[in-house]
């Protein structure tokens, strides 16, 4: 018996494996071209894909690429995107150091209200398991360190979409404007890292730093957490090997 196919899902498909063999953004003409479709159908299928976070779009070419939500389908087969792949060693080195959770995120402002963060890679250290975060889970980019570390390199239309719209508060530390949230964006882009300081729950700190790739852009962040008294009283030398691993990892992206 011959498998139904559904004609406007192998499209999508079509075009996503595509964009991964090109290994570049392409234009509407150009992928319309290589798989032998009307632009028309190819732009319908861009903005469905774009709308739901699998591509993303370069408004300053018009052209596109795979977008971040694909990391957080990656990581429910097996931590296989090489972004993990580079990124699993430095995370797996710096958990065991302290003896603490490492996370890896990237930004996903496409489909809410809002920015937000996904986690792509957890490490805890001597093989321990923790529940939450989830891999694939996502969170405001507000109050978290690894948030702050990749809103402070977005460009500044992006944020300007958002600016306005209420910032969720979880604790009094939480930032709950859009002025006090600039200063720290600016303090990241200053100091090389940004800190959850009991902003989502007291009691347990953060310490997170960019990861630039060769174009400048912070594609994730890399971050440490733990009680806050546990955080604390390694708080420079935390600091300093956080900025160092997010470095080290930037520097094999150029």
């Amino acid at each position: 018996m011959e498998k139904e196919i559904i004609s406007s899902i192998d499209r999508a498909l079509e075009i996503l494996m595509l964009l991964y063999q090109e290994e570049r953004e392409l234009g509407v003409t150009e992928i319309a071209k290589g798989l032998k479709l009307h632009k028309s159908t190819v732009h319908r299928t861009l903005i469905t894909l774009e709308n739901r976070g699998f591509i993303q779009k370069n408004e300053q070419n018009e052209r596109y690429w795979l977008g971040v939500k694909l990391y957080a389908l990656g990581m429910m087969v097996g931590d296989k995107l090489p972004l993990t792949q580079i990124i699993k060693p430095f995370a797996e080195k710096l958990s065991n150091k302290f003896g603490q959770t490492v996370n890896v995120s990237v930004l996903d402002y496409k489909n809410s209200d809002y920015p937000k963060t996904i986690l792509i890679l957890k490490e805890e250290p001597d093989g321990e398991m923790k529940v939450n975060p989830k891999l694939g889970s996502s969170s405001e980019s507000h109050y978290s360190a690894v948030g702050k570390c990749l809103l402070a390199y977005v460009e500044n239309d992006v944020l300007d979409k958002f600016k306005g719209k209420d910032l969720p508060v979880y604790t009094s530390n939480t930032i709950s404007s859009w002025e006090e949230l600039q200063k720290a964006l600016s303090m990241v882009r200053m100091n090389g890292y940004a800190i959850d300081d009991e902003e989502v729950e007291v009691g347990f700190t953060c310490v997170a730093s960019p990861i630039i790739d060769k174009n400048g852009e912070a594609i994730a962040a890399i971050s440490i957490s733990g009680k806050t008294e546990d955080i604390r009283s390694d708080f420079e030398l935390i600091v300093r090997e956080v900025k160092g691993t997010a470095g080290q990892i930037s520097s094999l992206l150029k």
